[in-house]
């Protein structure tokens, strides 16, 4: 059967927005307590295992995802996911701390891992004119997943409980998962313009196409650059700074500018928004400008965002530079794809990917820690933005750096026919 792109597009959605629900656990987190008795540390811990084993099972399974193709991980994927749902309900049936950790941090966070990796390098294959809106597309899914998991789980607790809740979720889940997993498949050479027309076709309209698209890199070759660990380093700055403001931006909203609970809840759910939105708009501009001139303004804006966000004093002013910076931090995972598959060549995209997302779960740990540590030792939000700010300095340069030795932009058509695929 002749696959749609933009069906496999859409499958690559459904599996992230499924995902992308554990972005919205701050909303089960005070059910939790209330109903279990937890301490706001046990059940933050959960949320904190979840993304942890995302990224070491990102890290692990990268490789293995890759061999046994997008149809069997989405599968797989699905049966880690829906069983930590499930599980987790018997957990909180059982009123049981351990169990909570096991199914809802580890095995969902696996699924978490493999789901989010599995469509990448399937979408960059259909489609080689796009990478980088491709990839924004699937990856968008899983920033605005917060936004209606949110207000369904509130929803479902309020009215059937937190046990039915998760069986629910993980039942709707287990529909929507499967079958975007079942459509998933790599592209015949028949169903998408292969490289070389897209470079003629270039050529003859004079557009500019990405020269480092050309490499085949195995996972081994690229652990073998130092390319491949300073992308690691800026990604984990870029997550650990985010997701520090993602944990605390409502009682920072409450405290520094005086917002009501409400203003600070409504707020959040526009992060949500900005999250997903953030995504699709930086990976689609990056196919314009170049992957590496992207992060690059990422970290720009991301210094004098920080900055200005520890001297800020009025609610809007405030709001508009969160949003900001939470549009760089979702761009940053969604081009993140692209500017593997430009630097390192799709071949063993998903690998070298899972490879990144380690980065995602060490920044999932370390962000809050930092944030409560410095807030703790300086009783101040001030010196922690400002770290924050200093930090995008280094990574503001690095990336420079990075963008300088590798050579990495956009050229024209015409020199990168005549690139060697080895040049890079």
């Amino acid at each position: 059967m002749k696959k749609n792109r933009w069906l496999i597009a859409l499958s690559a959605m459904g599996i992230h927005i499924c995902i992308g629900s554990v972005y919205a656990w701050s909303v089960l987190t005070k059910p939790i307590m209330q109903s279990m008795g937890f301490t706001l540390k046990e059940t933050t811990w959960t949320f904190s295992l979840a993304i942890l084993f995302l990224g070491l099972s990102a890290g692990f399974l990268g490789a293995f995802v890759q061999k046994i193709g997008p149809r069997k991980s989405g599968l797989l994927a699905t049966s880690f996911f829906c069983t930590g749902m499930f599980g987790t309900a018997l957990a909180l049936y059982f009123h049981s701390l351990p169990l909570l950790y096991l199914f809802y941090g580890i095995i969902g966070g696996i699924g978490l891992g493999t789901g989010y990796i599995t469509p990448v390098s399937t979408l960059v294959k259909w489609f080689p004119d796009n990478r980088g809106f491709a990839t924004g597309l699937a990856i968008m899914g899983f920033g605005f997943a917060s936004m209606i998991a949110g207000p369904v789980m509130q929803l479902l607790v309020n009215y059937v409980g937190l046990v039915t809740n998760f069986i629910i979720l993980g039942t709707v889940y287990l529909v929507i998962m499967t079958a975007s997993s079942l459509y998933l498949a790599p592209p015949k050479s028949e169903e998408v313009p292969q490289m070389d027309m897209t470079l003629k076709a270039a050529s003859e309209k004079n557009m500019p196409v990405y020269a480092d698209s050309l490499p085949k890199f195995t996972v081994k070759q690229a652990m073998k650059t130092w390319q491949l660990y300073t992308i690691w380093f800026l990604f984990f700055t870029n997550i650990t700074c985010g997701i520090a403001l993602l944990a605390v931006a409502s009682p920072m909203a409450q405290d520094v500018v005086h917002m009501s609970p409400m203003a600070a809840a409504s707020m959040v759910g526009i992060i949500g928004f900005m999250n997903g939105a953030g995504r699709i708009a930086w990976a689609t501009v990056s196919d314009y400008i170049g992957r590496s001139t992207t992060y690059i303004l990422f970290f720009f804006i991301e210094v004098l965002a920080f900055f200005k966000l520890s001297t800020v004093t009025g609610p809007f002013s405030f709001q508009v530079l969160v949003l900001l910076i939470i549009t760089c931090y979702g761009g940053g995972f969604s081009c993140m794809p692209a500017y593997l598959s430009d630097l390192f060549g799709v071949k063993a995209l998903s690998a070298i990917h899972g490879r990144i997302l380690t980065a995602w779960g060490a920044a999932g740990v370390a962000g809050p820690l930092l944030l409560s540590w410095i807030k703790e030792t300086t009783n101040s939000y001030v010196i922690t933005l400002q770290f924050f700010s200093a930090c995008f300095i280094l990574a503001f340069m690095i990336m420079c750096f990075l963008k300088y030795k590798t050579r990495h932009g956009i050229v024209t058509a015409d020199t990168a026919v005549s690139a060697s695929p080895t040049s890079h």
